[in-house]
């Protein structure tokens, strides 16, 4: 859903508006609204999180975020999870993570939902990678696919049950095949 503001915004302006749940984003000048997250969806990026966690935060060598705006290259978008190498999480002057992330995620994750555009998820995933992000995934829970987008390669389709999904090298110790994956949706 494009929402038409009154006048055109800049992207300075529209970081200066306040957030929204769902999130909006800022591509090409518009300002878009993100749909509300369904059962699927939360259920796939709820489990998600916590995984990847499991395989790198603990040894501080990434960190999974769910739903965290990133600002970059023009654009302003929120995956539902950015992964970011532990040396890469913006600082504030505490050491504390920033409230503000201006970089490209290492690993951007989008998992659509029944009323969102397959298209406008790859082209946030191909912008990241444009801007130093080294694998995007775009998760189909209706098809139980997901493809896997690397810098100026093809993508790959995975959707046989013992497929496993490539990760960053970075993530290695993630071992997660396609029916692991969707088997989340049946607990």
């Amino acid at each position: 859903m494009v929402q038409t503001p009154s006048k055109t915004l800049s992207l300075a302006e529209f970081l200066q508006l306040p957030e929204t749940k769902p999130a909006r984003e800022y591509v090409d000048g518009k300002v878009i609204q993100k749909p509300m997250p369904q059962g699927k969806h939360s259920v796939l990026q709820g489990e998600l999180v916590p995984a990847i966690n499991g395989a790198v935060k603990s040894r501080r060598i990434a960190r999974a975020f769910p739903e965290l705006r990133s600002t970059l290259g023009g654009r302003s978008t929120v995956p539902d999870i950015a992964v970011f190498l532990w040396d890469r999480i913006p600082r504030d002057q505490n050491g504390e993570v920033a409230n503000t992330f201006p970089i490209a995620p290492d690993w951007t994750i989008e998992i659509l939902s029944p009323d969102q555009s397959q298209t406008k998820g790859i082209k946030n995933i191909l912008h990241c990678l444009r801007h130093g992000t080294q694998v995007g995934w775009l998760i189909d829970p209706d098809e139980q696919t997901v493809f896997v987008y690397f810098p100026k390669q093809e993508p790959e389709v995975l959707d046989e049950p013992d497929d496993v999904i490539p990760v960053p090298s970075f993530a290695r110790d993630l071992k997660l095949t396609i029916k692991d994956l969707f088997a989340w949706l049946l607990d």
